[in-house]
């Protein structure tokens, strides 16, 4: 028996992305869109494509998505981010598994990042697999757990294997943009949690160790140099994001905020 499908997608002025993922998942029995406060065409969009639209006040993104996910009343859910078309090869994947019954009820799917105009596929940026295919009730977000959080599932899991695109960072000054933004939210949480680096020696590891040390690993032992230019970009401000997000979290230690 076929199984259907609605697609869950927080927004918040998306315009530039939005109309290149939902022509993408048009096939789909119900497309829910959660936004945010767009000002600009981003409703519009997605009520072209006859997405079901309703505005919540952001309160972090485990909460918005579950928000999403709760307006869903299909047999499984793709929970999609407005930057993520599906290839063709993913659409017919998806498509033939809901055709009966799965074996699974979540799924990971492969994801293909954009950064900086080159498709990453090497220094563990691919493939980047994300929980995003999964019966309805079946997972959930935690909240207050920052913009990349794995919806919670029990049980086993299987694996698509075609490409979910991620258009995250086209070009250099929407990469820097987005690490500064979401260093700083991780930043609040790390401090929530009191790691904050209070000792001389948590501080070196957090702040510059463990930046070098991820570069290392990524760039020469994962092989990310084999994306060129772009990928040593990448991993060098990549150790620059983590120690924006410690160093922030140092600085709301002793400070009380980043202001």
């Amino acid at each position: 028996m076929r199984q259907t499908l609605s697609v869950a997608m927080i927004a918040m002025n998306e315009e530039a992305n939005l109309a290149r993922t939902l022509e993408t998942v048009k096939w789909a029995d119900e497309i829910i869109v959660v936004d945010s406060g767009s000002r600009d065409r981003t409703l519009e969009i997605a009520q072209s494509y006859g997405a079901h639209t309703s505005y919540h006040a952001f309160g972090g993104h485990g909460e918005q998505k579950n928000v999403a996910l709760d307006l869903c009343t299909q047999d499984w859910i793709l929970l999609q981010d407005a930057d993520e078309p599906l290839t063709p090869e993913l659409q017919a994947e998806i498509q033939a598994l809901l055709s009966g019954e799965p074996p699974y009820t979540a799924y990971w799917v492969p994801r293909l990042n954009l950064i900086m105009g080159r498709w990453m596929r090497h220094g563990g940026f691919y493939p980047d697999h994300k929980l995003r295919l999964f019966k309805r009730g079946a997972a959930r977000l935690n909240e207050g757990v920052g913009p990349h959080s794995t919806p919670q599932h029990q049980g086993a899991k299987g694996k698509l294997k075609h490409d979910m695109l991620h258009y995250a960072y086209p070009n250099l000054p929407i990469y820097l943009e987005h690490m500064n933004r979401y260093s700083s939210e991780i930043a609040q949480l790390l401090a929530a949690k009191g790691r904050t680096s209070p000792t001389f020696w948590s501080f070196v590891w957090n702040c510059l160790l463990n930046p070098w040390a991820t570069f290392l690993y990524n760039y020469f032992f994962r092989l990310g140099f084999l994306d060129g230019r772009e990928g040593l970009l990448l991993h060098l401000n990549h150790s620059v994001y983590i120690h924006w997000k410690f160093i922030k979290a140092w600085w709301i230690g002793r400070k009380g905020s980043l202001q």
